[in-house]
């Protein structure tokens, strides 16, 4: 297929939704309905220039925009609430791969929905599914070192990390590659940071006399 269009075609039909669709599912790993709420607002409004596939233009809808404005806000709070952040990672495991592929084969408006819908799941699953891991082993790192504490700020840190992801893929997405993978060196530098903190941490502590 990609031999039979002309480059221009092909970097609208397949590059830069690629880009887009990798920007939304990244975000996805960190807030499952934020990428979603903005690509359905941005479709809806004309704005970045955003159109979804066909398939998934019920997104538009004034029901569905507002569905996923109230599981967004649901989410968000729920997230800094101790008990209920770890509910809600664990429903993560399987929430946010598809919300990752869903959001991503949205934005391939130049293909039928079928392939549209493969295109979401190849680039979209996999990415939400990696940045959701390191959510999660950044969260449990922070649990293990502060007792939760730092967990209301990590969860405000993702959800500007979400937002601004989205944005960014819809002025620019061909900056995504170096966002996404200086998303990645930060989320490993803070975990090993905590990581060896932990350890300093217990090897301070004394034996206990005998």
């Amino acid at each position: 297929m990609l031999e039979t269009l002309p480059a221009p075609d092909v970097i609208q039909t397949w590059v830069l939704p690629a880009l887009l669709g990798l920007g939304l599912a990244a975000a996805s790993g960190l807030r499952i309905f934020v990428p979603l709420l903005m690509a359905a607002l941005a479709a809806k409004f004309h704005l970045f220039g955003i159109e979804l596939n066909e398939s998934m233009a019920w997104m538009t809808s004034n029901t569905a925009i507002a569905a996923l404005g109230l599981a967004t806000a649901i989410e968000i709070i729920a997230d800094k609430i101790p008990f209920l952040d770890n509910a809600l990672h664990a429903v993560g495991i399987i929430a946010r791969p598809i919300a990752g592929a869903v959001a991503a084969g949205s934005v391939f408006a130049g293909l039928d929905p079928t392939a549209a819908a493969v295109a979401g799941i190849i680039v979209g699953a996999p990415t939400a599914l990696a940045f959701g891991a390191a959510q999660g082993g950044t969260r449990a790192a922070s649990t293990a070192t502060t007792g939760g504490l730092a967990n209301p700020f990590l969860s405000f840190l993702e959800d500007v990390l979400s937002v601004g992801t989205v944005l960014i893929a819809f002025i620019l997405p061909v900056l995504i590659p170096v966002v996404l993978l200086l998303l990645f060196w930060g989320v490993w530098k803070l975990f090993h940071s905590w990581k060896r903190n932990q350890g300093a941490d217990s090897n301070r502590i004394e034996p206990a006399p005998r």
